[in-house]
């Protein structure tokens, strides 16, 4: 989904780790298009071992859960 149209802002990651990186992204943009195509635009994903957070979301659309070690973070921006 990526090829040809990811644009690299800034780096410091060797190339392949790039390649690595935008591959792995576009497989995450899948999930994004699904629950915007289904719920509407205004989802965001966080995932990661060891974060923090302050959002405004709509109600009814978040959820914050663990697979082991790793933790996920989605929900729907509250409309301005």
């Amino acid at each position: 989904m990526l090829e040809g149209k990811a644009l690299v802002q800034d780096t410091d990651m060797p190339a392949k780790m790039q390649v690595q990186a935008m591959t792995s992204a576009s497989r995450a943009l899948d999930l994004y298009d699904e629950f915007d195509a289904i719920y509407g635009c205004g989802w965001q994903c966080v995932v990661g071992y060891n974060f923090g957070c302050f959002f405004t979301h709509s109600e009814g659309t978040f959820i914050y859960f663990c697979v082991e070690t790793l933790n996920f973070l989605v929900f729907k921006g509250a409309p301005k």
